[in-house]
């Protein structure tokens, strides 16, 4: 049971009943929703890798706790090697997808928390790691979905979440009982979430002194009570419910999904508590969640970026512009950025370090530097998708005028290009560059690529906070190189 099925994961999800609302309905059986199965096949998608031939020394390691093969989504970093198979997994689901898996979040999640409750434990003499080895090992050996919870709803932003007007503007203790916790808050933008089995719940910034109720870190089923998840809007999400859609939903095997989840007076049993009230531990913990988290939109997005490359190449045959030297130029600056993004990724994992639990998480400024790029260079090659696909991409009538008995024979003989591509081919195509860059994929690929694991200036100011030590150096060498000091100094 330990690396299940696509298939078996699927089957796994129906029998739960959530707290799941679509379009202010409230919805049981999430699977069937046609809104949301394609974000449930992205899932799906990471539990079929590891039985992919090839595929199994990258996708279902060895775990130390449990003693099986376990999906890499649910492994601990204990070595490079196991970052680097990281990053090979992140690309695989990005090509496989053309959006990636909600389960990275998890991953982050779990690798994170590990190492802070290992430290938390040396510090209070607290039991927090066997608390939760025993939660992951559970989660390994029964191959659970995982989502990473953190970013609060935050209110008014000038204040911290203790001045809040609203103290459930960031998730908090409203009550201690001698069995447990109950917290009080909501998490937004939570990616995939309503699709997995469990989740583990972080703070979403560094809380101080007058701050413990809100340092809190916990695990809970999806289906706790009081437990809400409220499905947010895509771009065109809706024509996944049309009848017999096909054709206008660009990518209608995979997609993403974000949900607000609220939690109203949620219990937490004290075996699932990670952290509770230490609050010297929460900003450790926001950071180690995000720079794995920030790596990993450099390697996922090398995977879509394998996706655009060949959507390209196929819309201009499809022009008949195959041998065009402008589009092979445009299809380079394609390949440059998505190798940049991928680049940056790897370099992260490879310049990697060990934390004391012996948890490796990625190099803290090239991981900076991976994201900050995924929040300008998928814009880059999707603007040149749409330039070479051309206007279409805005204004081509409906697949429901392609079937129409009337006006159908014209959608065929003037949206045509090269004879030898079918005109529905071509639709096809161009249907997939709008959902990828104006669509329901956009929301993922741009929106949460500029936002997720923090905004630019969010990464500027910790690339120069975790470049600070090393700027002094800096500078020391450019006077040594203008005559101005004799010594360089010693290695760097």
């Amino acid at each position: 049971m330990a690396v299940r099925t696509g298939e078996q994961y699927i089957d796994s999800l129906r029998n739960i009943r959530r707290n799941s609302y679509i379009l202010g309905q409230k919805v049981d059986d999430i699977v069937a929703h046609p809104m949301n199965r394609p974000a449930v096949n992205a899932i799906a998608e990471s539990y079929d890798i590891p039985h992919i031939k090839g595929a199994q020394d990258f996708a279902a390691p060895l775990s130390s706790l449990c003693g099986q093969p376990v999906n890499r989504y649910n492994a601990l970093s204990q070595s490079i090697e196991d970052m680097l198979a990281r990053g090979e997994m992140e690309r695989t689901i990005g090509y496989r997808t053309a959006v990636g898996c909600p389960r990275s979040t998890g991953f982050d999640a779990i690798n994170a928390v590990y190492s802070i409750a290992y430290e938390a434990d040396l510090k209070h003499n607290t039991s927090y790691l066997e608390r939760f080895k025993k939660w992951l090992r559970g989660v390994q050996e029964n191959d659970l979905a995982v989502s990473g919870a953190m970013t609060d709803v935050k209110g008014d932003r000038r204040k911290r979440p203790s001045k809040q007007a609203d103290p459930d503007m960031y998730l908090h203790i409203v009550e201690r009982k001698e069995s447990g916790v109950v917290v009080r808050g909501a998490k937004a933008h939570q990616t995939g979430a309503v699709n997995c089995h469990q989740h583990l719940v972080m703070p979403t910034r560094g809380m101080n002194d007058e701050e413990k109720d809100y340092a809190v870190c916990f695990s809970l089923p999806v289906d706790a009570k009081g437990l809400y998840h409220i499905y947010g809007r895509q771009p065109s999400d809706t024509r996944k419910m049309e009848e017999g859609a096909s054709i206008d939903l660009g990518n209608g095997r995979f997609g993403g999904c974000e949900t607000l989840m609220v939690f109203d007076d949620v219990f937490v049993p004290w075996e699932n508590v990670y952290l509770c009230g230490e609050n010297e531990f929460t900003w450790p913990l926001v950071n180690r969640f995000a720079i794995g988290h920030r790596a990993s939109y450099g390697l996922a997005g090398g995977g879509v970026g394998d996706v655009v490359i060949g959507l390209v190449v196929a819309m201009a045959e499809a022009n008949g512009l195959a041998s065009d030297k402008i589009i092979w130029d445009k299809i380079a600056d394609l390949i440059i950025c998505c190798q940049t993004l991928y680049g940056l990724g790897l370099s992260a994992m490879l310049k990697g370090k060990p934390t004391p639990s012996g948890i490796y998480f990625p190099d803290y400024v090239l991981g900076g530097v991976a994201k900050y790029n995924a929040t300008m260079v998928p814009f880059q090659m999707l603007r040149i998708t749409q330039d070479i696909c051309g206007g279409l991409v805005a204004t081509m009538p409906a697949e429901q005028d392609l079937r129409n008995e009337a006006v159908g024979k014209y959608i065929e003989k003037y949206l045509q290009g090269v004879p030898q591509v079918p005109t529905e081919h071509r639709m096809r195509l161009v249907r997939l560059i709008e959902c990828m860059s104006l669509g329901p994929l956009s929301a993922d690929l741009l929106t949460m690529g500029l936002h997720g694991a923090g905004s630019p200036y969010p990464q500027k100011m910790m690339i120069l906070n975790d470049y600070a030590e090393k700027i002094p150096a800096l500078r020391d060498l450019a006077l040594y190189h203008a005559g101005i000091k004799d010594d360089i100094g010693g290695i760097m």
